[in-house]
């Protein structure tokens, strides 16, 4: 089976074709500048990448005709034909609390995405465009909706809710959503096969730590606690995210310099982080560089980040009554045997213990923890892409 796993956005669009039962990788690739000038860029499994072309996109139907046209090219192309396209995953930020797994798109769900659009304004927009231009140019072929907050809702109501008026969550649906949750629900998984478990068993935290991140308990297979909350700026420091602050700041800071709150807002989204604090960039490469050149300030950033991730570790060790295993992931989690270090170091009371060897490692499963470790500390590099053509997968069948 093949199933091509789209992830738009406003003006761009990602594309993988993967057989979600083997795993195997076809050819992915992105379209950028919809709607501008249109670079087109495709690469083939073993085959190397071809170098960005600029191929008219005026809309995102038409980028999604280049991906066609590249996939069943007779020089370059990975199929025979359109018809060997057997289902399309689409990856859809905010599913609000209509959604807890993947379904199958129908109208009925293109409305609920639509009501979702106050929930992620700068999302689904894009998420319904791409929907819709497959639509066009692959009737007939079966979609599927991955949503991004489907995982989390088996939170429970003391983790979810804010105490704010109770109203605020009745008419506006004020409430924590989390994110990142197919990357989570995949690493989760993984987890219990290298432990030889079934998710069931087991209690895990999952950390998946890029210039987003995010931390989330992992409670017998299911989400009982995230870091992200109504929006992912919610949690630890990140690239640009401040992550949590007092709200008292915002008024604050707004009166002393007469922002508006959309000047705030981007302050925070954009400005913040550990890219504010450094002063250098929200690339953690670039600040490990720049301590090691003797900027404090890039090293006091990092810092933050490690202490913010560690202190969610403890906290939901002690929300779930204990854990079994804690899990790297994505773009920091994933290659930066000194952050993982960093982060697990003083967790030996409650049963972490690092093997500084088998850290030495990046980008592929590993188990990093001491043998005698009662608490297994694993590497597994998120796949996204693979979780959401294999809920797509499922459904179609």
């Amino acid at each position: 089976m093949n199933v091509l796993v789209i992830n738009a956005g406003s003006s761009s669009l990602k594309y993988q074709l993967l057989n979600p039962e083997s795993g195997v990788l076809l050819a992915k690739g992105l379209c950028e500048r919809i709607g501008i000038d249109g670079k087109f860029t495709y690469k083939a499994a073993g085959k190397a990448a071809k170098d960005a072309a600029d191929v008219p996109m005026p809309t995102h139907a038409e980028a999604i005709q280049a991906v066609m046209d590249a996939l069943t090219d007779s020089e370059n192309g990975v199929i025979a034909s359109m018809k060997e396209i057997d289902a399309v995953g689409h990856r859809v930020v905010h599913g609000g609390e209509a959604f807890n797994q993947s379904v199958l798109i129908t109208d009925e769900v293109l409305k609920a995405i639509e009501d979702c659009i106050p929930l992620a304004p700068l999302h689904n927009p894009a998420n319904l465009t791409g929907i819709r231009a497959c639509q066009k140019v692959m009737p007939g072929v079966p979609m599927v909706a991955v949503f991004d907050t489907a995982f989390h809702q088996t939170m429970p109501p003391r983790a979810y809710m804010y105490a704010l008026p109770y109203e605020y969550y009745e008419q506006d649906k004020v409430r924590r959503y989390g994110f990142h949750g197919t990357s989570h629900k995949y690493v989760a998984g993984r987890a219990a096969a290298m432990l030889g478990k079934k998710p069931e068993e087991l209690k895990i935290i999952s950390c998946h730590l890029g210039n987003g991140s995010s931390v989330t308990a992992v409670d017998g297979g299911k989400s009982a606690d995230t870091s992200m909350g109504f929006t992912p700026l919610a949690g630890v420091p990140m690239g640009t995210r401040s992550g949590d602050l007092d709200a008292g700041i915002l008024q604050y800071l707004m009166n002393k310099y007469g922002l508006s709150i959309d000047e705030m807002l981007n302050i925070l989204n954009k400005k913040s982080g550990v890219q504010g604090v450094s002063g250098v960039s929200s690339d953690f490469r670039d600040l490990t560089s720049a301590f090691e050149k003797g900027n404090e300030r890039a090293g006091l950033a990092v810092d933050m980040f490690n202490y913010g991730v560690k202190k969610l570790i403890g906290a939901y060790a002690a929300a779930m009554g204990g854990v079994d295993a804690v899990i790297f992931t994505a773009g920091v989690g994933e290659n930066s045997a000194e952050q993982r270090m960093a982060i697990a170091s003083g967790l030996e009371f409650m049963g972490v213990k690092m093997d500084a060897e088998a850290n030495k490692v990046r980008g592929k499963e590993a188990v990093i923890s001491a043998a005698d470790s009662r608490v297994k500390v694993l590497l597994i590099p998120t796949n996204e892409e693979l979780m959401i053509a294999m809920d797509t997968a499922a459904l179609v069948k």
